[in-house]
């Protein structure tokens, strides 16, 4: 009921649809830098929601193979372009460009229209009991799925 929510994946990407709030915006009506950031995990978060209806069964197996596993933030880069205001209906784009052994480089956009507002490229790291760990194989392959 609520999966429209989460956007949808279209050519290998993820989109998701986010309007600005006056609460993005800073004191001249732009969005706070800061704000893309939290706009880009959603992105990230509902990118990998999307990946396949079996996504909670390959996470049990994780699990098991990798008790109490998070996907963290390692490195971003990022570009600002161009400024969104109060009203924009901004979309979100994330699609996968690499998965290593314990981690999985991202690129996102952030577009109104045709423009592309900010770019990043964002390396998530797979750790287990506070140190990195190779990604268990079936979501390994979960995540290379989209990759090409």
């Amino acid at each position: 009921m609520t999966s429209h929510l989460d956007g949808s994946i279209r050519d290998g990407r993820h989109h998701m649809q986010i309007r600005v709030y006056y609460e993005d915006t800073d004191f001249s009506g732009i969005v706070y830098h800061a704000n893309y950031l939290r706009f880009m995990e959603r992105g990230r978060t509902n990118h990998l929601r999307m990946m396949g209806a079996e996504q909670h069964a390959l996470f049990a197996e994780a699990l098991t193979e990798t008790p109490g596993f998070a996907f963290v933030v390692r490195s971003m880069q990022i570009d600002y372009l161009k400024p969104a205001r109060m009203d924009d209906v901004l979309d979100v784009v994330t699609w996968p460009l690499e998965v290593k052994g314990a981690s999985i480089t991202l690129a996102q956009e952030v577009r109104r229209g045709g423009d592309v507002l900010v770019k990043a490229k964002v390396r998530v790291a797979f750790i287990s009991d506070g140190r990195a760990q190779p990604i268990p194989k079936a979501l390994r392959v979960l995540m290379k799925a989209d990759v090409g």
